[in-house]
C-alpha cells in the first residue's frame, strides 16, 4: 500500500518551494534573452500595451519547456546542497535511508513535471508559436512612429528624406527643414527647403499631413527628347504649403495560415502526418525525375526516328572509334557537333540544378519536422536526467545557497546547450542522421546522471581534490614527503635498547632484497605479466619501516626527530605487474602499445624502489648512531 510520509513531505515541499523560484528566473532570463533578438522590431514604432503584452505572454509559453530543466538542475542542487550543509542528508543516511528512499517522491514529482513539459510542447506549444510569430510579422510590416532627429536625414518614410536643423518638441515644429521627394523615381526628385513646417498624423492613421512655411521647391521635368543634355527644372517660391504624404501607421495582424506549413506550429500527430506525405511526395517525385532522366537526358535516341532509335540501342559504342568519326567530320560538322553537345550539357545541368533545388527544399523541411518531432521528447526526458545529475551533484558538494549551486548549474547546462545545439545544427544541415543529432545530449548526459547517482548512493569520493591528486602524483610517479613534528604530549617513550635491534635487521632485509630481486636490471617482459606472485615480503619491510617510525615518533630528541623525515614513503605495488587481475595482466602485455607503457614505468618504479633501499639502509644506520650518542650522554 502506498503512505506518504513525514519524510517525502518534507523533501517534496523543500523542492517545491525552491523550484517555483528558479523556474521564474530561468524563466524571466530567457524570456530576456529572447526579447534581445527582436528589440528592434519593438522600439520605436508605438505598439500598444495589449500587443505587447500579447508578445510576451505567448514567448513564455514557448520558452517554459526549455526552462524547466534548468529550473530542475538549480532547485536540486540547492536542495540537498542545503541538507548536506545541514547536516539533514546525513542524519536521513544514519537512519538507514538510502539516497534513492530519499529522493522517491521526487522521482515522481519530475515525472510529473516531464509530462507537463511534453504536454507545452505538444499542445499548447504550437498555437503559442503560430500566435508568437504571426505576431513578429505583424510587428515587422508595421511603420516606425514618426520621430524625425536633429542634425540627420530620417528615411524612414518610403520615398522621402528629410532632414531638421532643429525641433522643438514642445509645440512640434520643425526649422530648417530640407525634404528630398523621390516618389517620382531619383531623376525626377522633388527638393523642398523650407524655413519651418510641421508634421501630423492624419486621424485615419493612414497619412502624415505636411505643413511647410516660407520656402522654395525644385523639381526636374522629364524630358521628352531622350537625347537632350540639358533636362529643364521647375522652381518654386511659397509661403505655406500642404502636403499630404501615405504613410499607414496601422498595426494589422497578418493572416496565421502562412504559419500552417512551418514545423514549429505543429503536434507530434501533425508533424507524423506531414512526415508521411513529404516521404511519398519525396519519393514519387525522385522517381519521376529518375524517368525522364533515363527517358531523356541519358537517352542517346532521344530526338531520332523510330528506325535511328532501333539502330542506336543496338548499336556498341566500343565497336566504333569515336575520334575518328569526328576526325573525318568538316569543320562546319565539328563545331555542329561541338555546339548541340554544350547546348545538352547546359540544358541537363539546368534542368538538373532546378531539381536538386527542388529535392533539397523537401529534404531540409522533412528533417525540420523529424527535428520537431523528437525535441518535444528529448526536452521532456532532459528534466528528469538534469534532476538525477542536479540532486546527486548536490548531495555529494553539500554547498547551498546560489553561490556553488548556481556556478555547477550553469555549467552543467552550458555544456547540454553545445552539446544539443552542435547535434540539432548537424542533424539539420544532413550531416548527421537526425535521430543520432537530438539525442546526442541525452545519450552523454544520461550516463553521467547515473553515475552521479551510484557515487551519491554509495558515499563514494567524486568531488574531493586530494583523491584525484593524490591517484594522479601516484600514477605519475611524485612520492609524498614526510613531515614529523614533535608531539605536545608523549605518554609512551621509545625503547630504544629494542629499536637499535629492530633498526638492524630491516637494514639487513633491505639490503638482501635488493640484492635478490636485482632492482636496476631491466625486468623480464613475458615473465612480467604472466607472474602471479605478489610481492609480500616488500609490504612486509614497508610496515614494519612504518611501525617503527610511529615508535620513533613520540621521542623528545629533535635531531632524531628531523632524521626520521629521510624516510621514504615506498610505492608497495608500483614495481610489479599493475592490475590485480591476471588475464587483465595477460592483455595489458599482449597489446604492446600499453603493455610497453606499464613496462617502462615499472622499470623507473624498480630502480627507485632500489635507491629507497639504499636511503632506508643509511638513515637507519643515522639513527642508530643518533640513539647511541643519546645514551652515551
Amino acid at each position: 500500500m502506498l503512505r506518504i510520509k513525514k519524510l517525502d513531505i518534507f523533501v517534496l515541499k523543500s523542492f517545491c518551494m525552491l523550484f517555483m523560484g528558479t523556474f521564474f528566473i530561468c524563466l524571466f532570463i530567457f524570456m530576456m534573452q529572447f526579447l534581445w533578438r527582436y528589440v528592434d522590431e519593438l522600439i520605436g514604432k508605438g505598439l500598444e500595451m495589449t500587443v505587447l503584452a500579447q508578445f510576451f505572454f505567448y514567448s513564455a509559453l514557448t520558452l517554459v519547456p526549455v526552462s524547466l530543466p534548468l529550473a530542475i538542475l538549480l532547485a536540486a542542487l540547492i536542495t540537498f546542497g542545503n541538507f548536506g550543509e545541514r547536516f539533514e542528508l546525513l542524519a536521513m543516511k544514519a537512519a538507514g535511508i538510502s539516497l534513492l528512499k530519499i529522493m522517491r517522491s521526487l522521482i515522481v514529482f519530475i515525472a510529473l513535471v516531464s509530462c507537463v513539459s511534453f504536454y507545452f510542447q505538444n499542445v499548447i506549444g504550437p498555437q503559442a508559436q503560430t500566435k508568437l510569430w504571426t505576431l513578429l510579422l505583424s510587428m515587422k510590416q508595421k511603420s516606425p512612429e514618426v520621430d524625425i532627429p536633429e542634425g540627420v536625414f530620417y528615411d524612414e518614410i518610403e520615398g522621402y528624406n528629410l532632414y531638421v536643423k532643429h525641433k522643438d518638441r514642445k509645440t512640434g515644429m520643425l526649422y530648417d527643414v530640407l525634404i528630398y521627394n523621390f516618389e517620382k523615381g531619383f531623376e525626377n526628385a522633388q527638393i523642398i527647403k523650407a524655413d519651418s513646417g510641421k508634421l501630423e498624423m492624419t486621424a485615419d492613421k493612414q497619412h502624415l499631413y505636411l505643413h511647410l512655411f516660407s520656402g522654395e521647391q525644385f523639381e526636374n521635368l522629364k524630358s521628352q527628347n531622350m537625347n537632350q543634355q540639358n533636362v529643364p527644372y521647375r522652381r518654386e517660391a511659397f509661403r505655406e504649403k500642404h502636403a499630404i504624404i501615405e504613410f499607414n501607421s496601422d498595426f494589422n495582424m497578418v493572416d496565421a495560415g502562412i504559419m500552417s506549413n512551418q514545423s514549429s506550429s505543429k503536434n507530434m500527430r501533425m508533424l507524423q502526418a506531414s512526415i508521411d506525405s513529404m516521404t511519398v511526395l519525396s519519393d514519387s517525385v525522385g522517381r519521376s525525375f529518375y524517368k525522364e532522366a533515363m527517358a531523356g537526358t541519358y537517352n542517346a535516341a532521344s530526338g531520332l526516328s523510330k528506325e535511328d532509335t532501333i539502330r542506336v540501342e543496338k548499336a556498341r559504342l566500343g565497336d566504333y572509334n569515336v575520334d575518328s568519326l569526328f576526325n573525318i567530320a568538316t569543320l562546319m560538322q565539328k563545331q555542329k557537333i561541338v555546339s548541340a553537345a554544350v547546348s545538352r550539357a547546359e540544358s541537363a545541368g539546368n534542368d538538373w540544378n532546378f531539381k536538386s533545388v527542388s529535392i533539397s527544399q523537401t529534404d531540409d523541411s522533412l528533417r525540420r519536422h523529424y527535428l520537431s518531432w523528437h525535441e518535444k521528447l528529448t526536452l521532456s526526458f532532459a528534466c528528469l536526467i538534469f534532476f538525477f545529475i542536479g540532486a546527486p551533484l548536490g548531495g555529494i558538494i553539500r554547498k547551498g545557497g546560489l553561490g556553488m549551486p548556481v556556478v555547477v548549474s550553469v555549467l552543467i547546462f552550458i555544456i547540454y546547450y553545445i552539446i544539443n545545439n552542435t547535434g540539432y545544427k548537424m542533424a539539420r544541415d544532413g550531416k548527421w542522421i537526425v535521430w543520432t543529432g537530438m539525442w546526442t545530449s541525452t545519450a552523454i548526459l544520461a550516463p553521467l546522471g547515473a553515475f552521479l547517482t551510484y557515487k551519491s548512493n554509495n558515499d563514494s569520493v567524486v568531488l574531493n581534490a586530494d583523491a584525484y591528486v593524490n591517484w594522479f602524483k601516484k600514477t605519475v610517479g611524485i612520492r609524498s614527503i614526510r613531515h614529523m613534528f614533535r608531539k605536545e604530549v608523549i605518554i609512551h617513550d621509545p625503547d630504544y635498547a629494542r629499536l637499535l635491534g629492530d633498526l638492524q635487521v630491516l637494514s639487513a632485509d633491505c639490503r638482501a632484497y635488493a640484492e635478490r630481486k636485482a632492482l636496476k636490471r631491466a625486468p623480464n617482459y613475458f615473465y612480467l605479466w604472466m607472474n602471479e606472485a605478489q610481492d609480500i615480503e616488500m609490504e612486509e619491510i614497508s610496515e614494519r619501516m612504518e611501525g617503527l617510525i610511529e615508535e620513533m615518533s613520540n621521542t623528545r630528541s629533535v635531531p632524531l626527530l628531523m632524521t626520521l623525515n629521510n624516510y621514504p614513503v615506498i610505492a608497495v605495488h608500483a614495481h610489479v605487474r599493475p592490475f590485480r587481475n591476471y588475464w587483465l595482466n595477460l592483455l595489458c602485455g599482449v597489446v604492446v602499445p600499453v603493455g610497453l607503457f606499464f613496462y617502462f614505468r615499472i622499470w623507473a618504479f624498480r630502480i627507485r624502489l632500489d635507491k629507497d633501499m639504499e636511503r632506508i639502509v643509511k638513515t637507519s644506520g643515522d639513527i642508530i648512531k643518533i640513539i647511541e650518542d643519546n645514551q652515551n650522554k
